[in-house]
Formats: C-alpha cells, sequence, structure tokens
C-alpha cells in the first residue's frame, strides 16, 4: 500500500493508465492527482487505497424496482472516486469537494433526526447495514470527488452509498461482502438513514457494473442477469442532456409514486403490484378509481407495461435486436409521461425542463433512435440514443437551449464498484 505522494508519482509515471483506461476510456491522471493532494492536506501523507463507484443510467423500468418489478440499467464511466486511509478508532472524517466535511463516531449506528438528508446519515446508514449483516466496521479518513451529476437522475446518492460499503467492505471485510449486499446495505441506509424511499436498482447497478437485468421478485434475493451487448458496434452514442434541474428537494413527489403504487396494491390485499394479478386489475379499475384515484390507476397500468417492457428489452439486446430496443425505449418514455406522470412536478409546473429537453429531442431525431426522461424524474436529465454521426450536431442544438456542457456522451462502465489501486 502506497503512502498518497508516492501514489501521486505512480499516477504521474502512467502507473494506472491500464487501469484508468478501462474505467473511463481515458486515463484521467489530473483529476485523481488532484484528488490525492487534497487528502494530503486535509489529513496528511498516509498509506491510501483509492475506490470507486459508477454511476448509473436505467434503461428500461421506470419506477418499477420497489414495486418488485423488472429493470434494465446499465452502470456509466461517471463516478465517485475516494482516497481512504484507515484510522485506529471508530471515528470517520469524510471530505466531499465541496461540501463540508462530514465527521462521525460509529460508536452509535441509530438513526439520528439531525441527519436525514445528509451525506453522514448515509455514511452511519451504511455502517449499520454492513453491522448488522455481521460485517466488520471501523474508522477511516477520506476525501472523495464525483462527475456524478447531483439530483440529475444517475444516481448520485447511490453511488455514494456504494462507494462508501465498498470501503468498509475492502477495508476491513477482506471484499467478502458481495455486490448484491452492497447494494442493499446502501439502500438500507437511504430508506431508515437519508429517509427517502427509493428502490434498490440504482444501487444495484452501481454495485454491479455493465448492461444489467435485474428481477425484484423477490427483493431479498434479486435475479441478476447481465447482458452481454457491445453497444459500441451499433453506431449509436447514448448521451444524457442534464435539464438543469433538480430533483433533490422533490422526495414526497417520488414517495408518492411508490405511495400510489402499493394503494391499487393494497386495493387487492397485497404489498406491491408484482403480487397483482393484472387482468383483475383491468377489471376493477372503476371500483380502484373511486378508492384510489386517477393518478394511482395511471400510475399502476404504467408499472405492468413497464415491467414487462425492461424484460423485452433485455431480451432484445440479448438477440441484438436493436431496432425494436430503441422502439422499447421510446414506448417506456412515452408511459413514464403520460400515465407514470413524473416528467415535472405538479407542486412546480411552471418548471418543465424535461418535458422541453424530450420535445426538442423528438423533434431533432425525427423518428430516428430513442428517447426517454432519465431516472426518477421531476427534475433531471433526458436519455438519448442516436446515430453516432448525428450527435454533434445534436449537442450543438440542445446546448443552445441548456447551456454548454448540458448534453453528455455516456461510455458505459462494465465493472461496479471496486479498489482502482
Amino acid at each position: 500500500m502506497l503512502k498518497a505522494r508516492k501514489m501521486i508519482e505512480l499516477i504521474n509515471a502512467g502507473g494506472l493508465d491500464d487501469s484508468l483506461v478501462f474505467l473511463y476510456g481515458s486515463a484521467q491522471r489530473e483529476r485523481y492527482c488532484e484528488l490525492l493532494e487534497e487528502f494530503i492536506r486535509q489529513y496528511g501523507d498516509r498509506e491510501i487505497t483509492l475506490i470507486s463507484a459508477p454511476g448509473r443510467v436505467e434503461i428500461g423500468g421506470n419506477h418499477t424496482d420497489h414495486q418488485h418489478g423488472c429493470v434494465l440499467a446499465a452502470a456509466i464511466q461517471l463516478d465517485i472516486i475516494a482516497v481512504v486511509s484507515l484510522r485506529d478508532d471508530r471515528n470517520v472524517h469524510m471530505k466531499s469537494k465541496g461540501f463540508p466535511e462530514d465527521c462521525l463516531t460509529l460508536e452509535d449506528l441509530t438513526p439520528k433526526d439531525r441527519e436525514k438528508g445528509t451525506s453522514a446519515g448515509l455514511i452511519r446508514g451504511v455502517a449499520a447495514g454492513i453491522n448488522n449483516l455481521g460485517g466488520k466496521i471501523g474508522g477511516f479518513d477520506a476525501c472523495t470527488t464525483s462527475d456524478v451529476l447531483k439530483g440529475s437522475g444517475i444516481s448520485s446518492s447511490a453511488a455514494f452509498e456504494v462507494l462508501v460499503a465498498a470501503i468498509f467492505n475492502n477495508l476491513y471485510n477482506d471484499g467478502i461482502i458481495s455486490h448484491t449486499d452492497e447494494a442493499k446495505i446502501g439502500q438500507y441506509a437511504e430508506n431508515v438513514y437519508f429517509g427517502k424511499p427509493s428502490g434498490l436498482m440504482d444501487q444495484m447497478a452501481s454495485a454491479t457494473g455493465g448492461f444489467v437485468g435485474i428481477d425484484f421478485k423477490d427483493p431479498k434475493n434479486p435475479v441478476i442477469s447481465p447482458v452481454e451487448f457491445d453497444f459500441k458496434k451499433t453506431g449509436y452514442a447514448l448521451c444524457i442532456v442534464d435539464t438543469g434541474g433538480s430533483h433533490a428537494d422533490l422526495t414526497s413527489e417520488y414517495a408518492a409514486i411508490k405511495n400510489e403504487m402499493c394503494a391499487v396494491a393494497g386495493f387487492f390485499g397485497k404489498s406491491v403490484l408484482r403480487e397483482v394479478d393484472e387482468a383483475k386489475f383491468i377489471a376493477d379499475i372503476p371500483a380502484i378509481r373511486n378508492k384510489c384515484g386517477d393518478r394511482a390507476v395511471l400510475r399502476a397500468l404504467h408499472f405492468f407495461a413497464d415491467t414487462r417492457r425492461a424484460e423485452q428489452e433485455k431480451n432484445t439486446l440479448q438477440k441484438g435486436k436493436f431496432e425494436e430496443f430503441l422502439r422499447l425505449v421510446n414506448e417506456s418514455g412515452r408511459s413514464s409521461f403520460m400515465y407514470n406522470q413524473n416528467a415535472y412536478a405538479v407542486s412546480d409546473p411552471a418548471f418543465q425542463g424535461i418535458s422541453v429537453g424530450l420535445a426538442l429531442t423528438e423533434r431533432f431525431l425525427n423518428g430516428i433512435g430513442a428517447c426517454r426522461l432519465q431516472g426518477g424524474g421531476f427534475g433531471g436529465t433526458v436519455q438519448v440514443f442516436l446515430p453516432t454521426e448525428m450527435l454533434a450536431g445534436y449537442q450543438n442544438e440542445i446546448e443552445k437551449v441548456f447551456g454548454e456542457g448540458s448534453c453528455k456522451p455516456m461510455r458505459i462502465r462494465a465493472d461496479g464498484s471496486r479498489i482502482v489501486e
């Protein structure tokens, strides 16, 4: 294990280039060295470990995971990286670029009201999750930096949770905690300690990496299906457009989706929609409207169709039927907008960046490729598949509206959370 200053020398000499190019497509020497310098300023020149956890794009299955449905997701090259050093006590000091330092003790792992909605809450929650599984926890000092856009629908919070889980896993548990358990621990921290009722898809995609289909019928033992598909051979580019909105303060909007879907499930005496027979649901829509409301009916309709589509998308990729895949992506996008109704927040109808982004993208594509809202919705990003030769023109047009650098080409990352060195 090298000290931070020696690691800087190794990186500048190209000693990590193979690993970095594998992760990002290019060697991010400057980014890593800047973070190492920050660690030295904060905590001194100590023996360190470099750890990374990626963001993700949701390809199919929008808001289906919390109803035990199916999703298709992929890890991307945007990630959170940490320079970490062990402590000899049970205190955690974690300085994330652009944010105040988090300082907490792991002697007390109970949830704290004051830590709801904070990174300190996530750290404590991840530690508690590992402790609950019988894993080991201990103190560390860390500096982190992220290019996973916060509040943009590519799961900055999930990447952070998985990163912290990977730190405890690799520093204190010899890496024996599975990626699936890292993901579950992250979800536990977000649900119980952060206070956001998220599903498991985001954490699972970040921890696992690559294209991955996930069936959450049994959420304690999700069926994970890696998808062998070489996206580069399609001649298409994948990009996301940051429409400038943030979903960081929209927890109530997300909670309403889950609550309304669960209300429909409750009509049948079930806890989630995956347990409901779709034919019975259709037959009972008049009564469900009266009890649960029309929006709940529409969101349930979206669930049944989109969990099916996620499986279909996975299968079309595995069979190399890319045009059929694009058709399904467009269908999913329309369903999210019309039925799940998470393109914009009813609390702020004047802001509809996602809606504007989708409208302009459809106009530009003119029937070619596919587009849909990305992630949880209400604010954030649009996801676009388009022929590579159209990418520069699209970036030029869409950035006139949302600003320079708002259109970001994505690279599918082959693996999930990991030690870089």
